[in-house]
């Protein structure tokens, strides 16, 4: 049986536009301090049979719910030849300039979730615009400017100056298996849609799609399009960022996958305090056979005891500390480590420069190692994949 296929849930395609110039990714005067609305008290209308409807959720929600249209310049790759000078004049003659390129359309959602015209959504909706354009429920249109992108979480924060701007509030409450939850988008490009389900599960992770994974799973139907959407509670509070689904067939088979909120939340602070979103790191590759699935093409979530470690960065924090390639890390900080996903998070978490204590297993000892945490390099510049921490 082959391996599951998860798809990120932007839409994309080639039109002839005219080139835009890019926009700047951040500035340093960018405001810290950020408006926020408080969680909505759970209210439910309906009758001894069950909730009636959900269209109150739906009208305290759904114009805080955008449609991002960007614009991304696509070089196109030149042919062998066109490094010949004699071919490449003839080539050029006839039109077929070596650096053609032309636009990319896209198409995803996001949620508005300050006054001040923040908006959470998705790294690939937005990270590699040249334009974007916010369309809001109410008619409006205004153009946006990327405050930041957090590749490794597939979160980005982009900007709108416009007044009077409906908001979602975060949920800052535990969320639980079987609570209702709507996701709210634009599916396929068809305009805003709502849809029902339920929480299927809870801390879904080593699926593959982000280096950071920690989602909600939800059969709320979710397809392309929808990226950066809400998923959102009865009460209208924000649950998740709508991100990826499993499929076979390129839509919606019940199962979606959401950044939660608190997550989502985090994230975008340090975005727009820093720029950036600053983790820890410690600079090992963990041996993870299967890459995190069974022979059968099932999702390998058994927990061990320990992660064991395939190789180190020279000169990084791990190699500094004493750890070594084939060191079973058992604890840090006396906290038990039993999955490559636990310890990444954990590590993660850590402000960079922290000393902390690693417990290693090595041949048939343990070994207690002081290790100062460093700085987690860009995705981009560490090319790093979801096994490295």
């Amino acid at each position: 049986m082959s391996k599951p296929y998860f798809r990120l849930i932007a839409l994309s395609s080639l039109i002839a536009l005219t080139a835009c110039q890019p926009k700047d990714k951040a500035e340093s005067s960018t405001p810290t301090q950020v408006t926020l609305s408080q969680e909505r008290p759970l209210t439910i209308q309906g009758n001894a049979s069950g909730v009636s409807s959900y269209a109150p959720t739906v009208k305290a929600t759904a114009p805080a719910v955008v449609n991002i249209f960007t614009t991304a310049i696509v070089k196109h790759n030149s042919h062998p030849l066109m490094n010949d000078p004699m071919f490449r004049r003839f080539f050029e003659f006839h039109g077929m300039n070596q650096n053609e390129s032309e636009p990319r359309s896209g198409l995803g959602s996001g949620v508005i979730v300050s006054k001040d015209g923040y908006i959470l959504t998705n790294n690939h909706v937005v990270g590699k615009a040249n334009e974007i354009v916010v369309a809001l429920h109410d008619g409006r249109k205004a153009k946006a400017k990327v405050i930041g992108t957090d590749p490794d979480s597939d979160l980005a924060v982009i900007k709108i100056d416009l007044k009077d701007l409906p908001t979602i509030p975060f949920k800052t409450s535990a969320n639980e298996v079987g609570d209702v939850v709507l996701a709210i988008g634009n599916p396929f490009g068809v305009g805003q849609t709502v849809t029902q389900g339920i929480i299927s599960a809870l801390g879904r992770n080593g699926l593959g799609i982000n280096t950071f994974e920690d989602f909600i799973q939800t059969d709320a139907a979710i397809n392309p399009g929808n990226s950066g959407g809400a998923l959102v509670d009865v009460a209208g509070n924000l649950v998740g960022i709508n991100t990826a689904i499993y499929s076979r067939s390129g839509g919606s088979m019940g199962i979606g996958f959401a950044i939660p909120s608190q997550l989502a939340q985090s994230v975008m602070m340090e975005i727009i305090s820093h720029g950036q979103v600053v983790r820890g790191w410690l600079g090992v590759e963990i041996k993870q056979d299967n890459a995190g699935f069974n022979e059968d093409g099932s999702i390998n979530n058994k927990a061990s005891e320990g992660v064991e470690i395939g190789g180190i960065v020279r000169g990084g924090p791990a190699d500094e500390g004493g750890i070594r390639p084939n060191d079973m890390i058992l604890s840090i900080n006396n906290q038990k480590v039993s999955s490559a996903n636990q310890l990444m998070n954990t590590i993660a978490k850590i402000k960079p420069d922290s000393k902390i204590n690693v417990v290693v297993k090595r041949g048939n000892q343990e070994v207690e190692l002081g290790v100062t945490v460093g700085k987690r390099p860009k995705m981009e510049q560490n090319q790093e994949n979801d096994e490295q921490e």
